[in-house]
């Protein structure tokens, strides 16, 4: 087992954190990943807040390892009696993105509750130690989803060499098997997020087709676009993101483009396989760069395997 600061903090068997993936990451996978030793974490930034609620109490019915549960910071909402909830539920970790959760760091703090930042940049890592999160995720543009502009090769050793010593860093974007993990660990980081390697699973909750595109997608099928949400987000291009592309249509500002493509027809995201009305060549389908490597859909908890004993014998090579 590769032991590191991140499996030390988490309590976890393997350095491997599901990304909270909004309309993706539901009980059946953050079970799968927690249970297989990794971190899963729930995407609860579109969830009701109900639906949060009954979501945590899934994953703790399924199992009694650690789990997380990701939410927005910029989102309108009501962060603190949402991180009430989640501290609760039995969570172990609250997971911020898009900036540093400054309004409940003691909230979770004083429960005992781990608090996870997403980082893009140095400055953001840096902020957010010195605000007091535990751990920082340096997501490189590649990922899939809201990001960044910096590449995860240059973004990480960065992040490490500004915050490294106070906190484990946690690598993302682009990773996909275990050489990921492997070079992750070379650049100093103390762990893996993973992301669009994870919607590629049976457990992984999508509405129709969005697995499919995803297998049927290559290295240079994304693209960043302000097109669904008014924040920078790789998604798999389509004729919907071409139109914004063309400057044919004006992207507004968070939260009103999420509106806009809900009202398009072209975000169906959190939905499943019964949902209807929707139209692959519009739809928002985040993914990273990673997804021309991925042909098949594994079983999480495989994943999860596979990422460590592929980085062990990488790792093993490169010693020998």
């Amino acid at each position: 087992m590769l032991r590191t600061r991140l499996t030390d903090t988490l309590q976890i068997e393997r350095p491997v954190m599901l990304a909270g993936m909004g309309g993706v990451s539901y009980h059946r996978l953050v079970t799968a990943v927690s249970e297989a030793g990794g971190f899963g974490c729930l995407g609860a930034s579109t969830m009701r807040r109900d639906e949060m609620d009954n979501e945590i109490a899934a994953v703790r019915e399924g199992t009694d390892k650690p789990f997380g549960v990701d939410l927005l910071t910029a989102s309108p909402a009501d962060m603190v009696a949402q991180v009430e909830d989640i501290i609760r539920g039995g969570a172990t970790a609250f997971v911020a993105g898009l900036g540093v959760p400054r309004d409940v760091i003691k909230l979770c703090h004083d429960s005992g509750v781990i608090v996870v930042n997403m980082c893009g940049k140095v400055r953001h890592a840096v902020d957010a130690v010195a605000a007091g999160c535990d751990i920082v995720v340096a997501q490189g543009t590649e990922a899939g989803g809201h990001t960044g502009k910096i590449a995860t090769m240059a973004l990480v050793p960065q992040i490490v060499d500004a915050v490294g010593d106070q906190v484990p860093v946690v690598a993302a974007g682009g990773i996909v098997d275990g050489r990921g993990l492997a070079a992750a660990l070379a650049l100093g980081a103390d762990g893996i997020w993973v992301g669009t390697r994870f919607i590629a699973t049976p457990e992984a909750r999508s509405v129709d087709g969005y697995k499919d595109t995803l297998l049927a997608t290559k290295e240079d099928g994304t693209v960043v676009t302000r097109a669904y949400t008014g924040k920078t987000c790789r998604v798999v291009a389509n004729a919907y993101t071409q139109g914004y592309e063309d400057g044919a249509r004006e992207v507004q500002s968070f939260p009103g483009q999420f509106i806009v493509s809900l009202q398009d027809g072209a975000n169906h995201l959190g939905g499943d396989e019964t949902t209807e009305g929707v139209d692959p060549s519009i739809e928002f389908f985040p993914a990273g760069q990673g997804v021309g490597a991925i042909d098949e859909l594994v079983p999480a908890a495989e994943l999860v395997e596979r990422f460590v004993t592929e980085a062990e014998s990488v790792l093993a090579k490169l010693r020998s």
